[in-house]
């Protein structure tokens, strides 16, 4: 027998969907790691029903990968973090798991303009910092913004420069009235962008890409026409090392690293075929089991996200991060920023409001690994072989420092 539309699942799926929200979980943390190792539902009376629709992998059932689940769910409380890359071989669900997200995401204002005006841009720079219509809307106190959920943009990797930062169409026979068509980056502005194989793209992509990270906008001129669009996303790559490395000007904008292995436990390797399959026979299903989870999950993502501001980080654990940094001579202040950032981000999850030292040991791999460049630390020792020299020549011809 088919399920309707409308119908309600049957019983046993009801009982254990309730039965999953009501358990006393301390933290996010627990509950997701209670719904991850459950077994699958079975629901054979759902039949397929043969329209073709999106449905991702729910979050909640990818099989181990605990730290790439983890990197992902701190950039979703704290887009202050800077991302994340996942490095590891094809085949190990790293696409999978980013697009599972989708379920997950939370709500953030949105600007209700085309060219992305919002409330304090006016408390900081005046009225002239928004377009007229914009202005007009605020003295008469009607809204800029409204409540939207946080979106997944992919950028493809056969993407041109025009793609991704914006081109000119024409408009009407005589093509006299012309428009600016929004690219990727503006697209992406307050949701995750997302980039497989990001050591592929051409040069001219990636710095377009890395302009709009450093500065939170970009500009596009055509002509006589120059439009400014704001660009604040959340930069989420992966990339297979085999095919190529990745330039370290993008490498440094990525605030954690996942190392992506295959799962080496038998069990957990046959449970992600199951998983699988049972996916590929029918979405619906397996999205249908986890709905409910994915539900608390969000609402909890949401909350946290909103109450980040309140998680502090004492100055004696902060000093233990700055002697990790130094003790490994990273160069990049970005290695603080995201260090720090992704602790809060983990006591946050874990229900605390105060960042610990146990914080610093769950994100300071991702946060701090393949930060040191070899030719860097070649280049400066080679810069003070050459200072040394220059140092003893000045003493050997007498020559002192004038000082006042």
């Amino acid at each position: 027998m088919g399920l309707n539309p409308g119908e309600p699942p049957p019983e046993s799926f009801e009982t254990s969907v309730n039965q999953s929200r009501e358990a006393p979980f301390r933290s996010l943390k627990e509950l997701i790691d209670k719904v991850s190792r459950k077994e699958l539902w079975t629901l054979s009376e759902l039949e397929d029903s043969g329209i073709e629709d999106i449905t991702p992998f729910p979050f909640l059932a990818l099989v181990g990968q605990t730290e790439l689940k983890l990197a992902l769910l701190l950039n979703l409380v704290n887009p202050a973090i800077g991302g994340v890359l996942l490095i590891g071989p094809r085949g190990t669900g790293k696409t999978t798991a980013v697009r599972s997200l989708t379920d997950l995401l939370p709500s953030v204002p949105r600007s209700l303009c085309y060219y992305g005006c919002m409330p304090e841009d006016i408390e900081t720079g005046g009225m002239d910092a928004v377009c007229p219509e914009c202005a007009q809307k605020y003295g008469m106190g009607e809204p800029l913004t409204q409540l939207d959920k946080v979106r997944l943009v992919e950028l493809p990797l056969n993407a041109g420069l025009d793609d991704v930062l914006g081109k000119v169409e024409e408009k009407g026979v005589t093509g006299q009235r012309r428009s600016l068509h929004k690219g990727i980056l503006a697209q992406a502005d307050r949701n995750l962008l997302y980039i497989d194989e990001v050591n592929l793209l051409s040069n001219e992509v990636v710095d377009a890409i890395l302009d709009a990270a450093a500065q939170g906008r970009y500009s596009v001129r055509r002509g006589q026409m120059a439009v400014n669009f704001r660009s604040r996303f959340v930069l989420i790559g992966s990339m297979n090392p085999e095919e190529g490395r990745l330039r370290p000007q993008i490498m440094d904008r990525f605030g954690l690293r996942v190392v992506v292995r295959g799962l080496t436990d038998v069990d957990q390797r046959f449970q992600v075929y199951e998983r699988v399959r049972s996916y590929q026979e029918n979405p619906r299903r397996i999205s249908l089991e986890y709905a409910a989870q994915n539900q608390a999950v969000a609402e909890e993502i949401q909350g946290i996200r909103d109450r980040m501001h309140q998680v502090s980080l004492p100055a004696d654990i902060a000093a233990v991060g700055l002697r990790m940094i130094s003790s490994l001579h990273i160069d990049s202040a970005r290695a603080e920023i995201s260090l720090f950032e992704a602790a809060r981000a983990n006591a946050a999850l874990d229900g605390r409001d105060e960042t610990s030292l146990s914080d610093l040991a769950a994100v300071c791999s991702m946060a701090l690994r393949m930060r040191r460049s070899t030719f860097m630390e070649e280049f400066f020792a080679a810069q003070e072989k050459e200072e040394q020299e220059l140092q003893r020549l000045i003493k050997s011809e007498g020559i002192h420092p004038i000082t006042h």
